[in-house]
């Protein structure tokens, strides 16, 4: 009995230690979430509220509400990158990073 006390312990303090753990990547992992939501924001505000509104119902442009359960994040970098149908390219104007979250929030929008 008392070799199995001391092993109980090590368990049950490696099960809160890990759990401790855990919980701090998952805060981690959130702020960096809003971090890149606020940068993509940004980006959207200064360079596709003009044909999109603020509130992605659109304008000139078609609506983003729900782009993300029409298209793959690839497809809206292809689009954002390259432009589409009206819609000009802006490999120029915006950065490779900031093509890249631009697409993957837009992607999110279900």
């Amino acid at each position: 009995m008392r070799t199995s006390l001391p092993f109980f312990l090590i368990v049950v303090m490696s099960a809160v230690a890990l759990s401790a753990c855990s919980s701090q990547a998952t805060d981690q992992g959130k702020g960096m979430t809003a971090s890149a939501d606020a940068k993509a924001e940004a980006i959207y505000k200064k360079q596709c509220l003009s044909c999109h509104a603020a509130d992605l119902r659109g304008k000139v442009g078609p609506g983003l509400q729900e782009i993300g359960s029409k298209m793959t994040e690839q497809q809206l970098f292809g689009i954002i990158q390259d432009g589409a149908r009206g819609m000009p390219a802006f490999k120029k104007v915006l950065s490779t990073e900031e093509i890249q979250a631009l697409s993957q929030w837009l992607s999110t929008k279900k």
